[in-house]
């Protein structure tokens, strides 16, 4: 099982960025997908989450309004468009895969399979 997370990068404050999760040796239909994002000297946080069946979404605070999660699953592959970002979304991007309980979808115990992560610095 390899989950590839791509589409990281530099971007000026109010920019956007569009992350992607391709998976292989696994059916993301099957699974839940939660983005988490751990920024230096800070935890890992979940920032989006979407179940597998319903596609029902779910984001923390700091990401509602500005971040959507999707997924493809005739591509296998999951993403998160990424909007009005700030210096403090600077982080580490991590797909992961599993299927936690909805109150536990920020866990990152809860989830199975990760993807290596993705860097996005956001300065002007």
């Amino acid at each position: 099982v390899q989950l590839q997370a791509s589409g990281g990068g530099l971007v000026q404050p109010g920019g956007s960025l569009r992350l992607s999760c391709a998976a292989s040796g696994l059916g993301l239909d099957y699974y839940a997908i939660g983005w988490f994002r751990q920024a230096p000297g800070k935890e890992r946080d979940g920032v989006a989450y979407i179940i597998n069946r319903s596609s029902s979404e779910h984001y923390a605070d700091s990401a509602k309004g500005r971040f959507t999660v999707s997924r493809d699953n005739a591509k296998n592959t999951a993403y998160l468009q990424m909007n009005s970002l700030n210096v403090d979304d600077t982080a580490v991007y991590y797909c992961a895969v599993g299927n936690p309980i909805l109150s536990s979808w920020r866990d990152s115990r809860s989830y199975r399979y990760w993807g290596q992560g993705t860097l996005v610095t956001v300065s002007s």
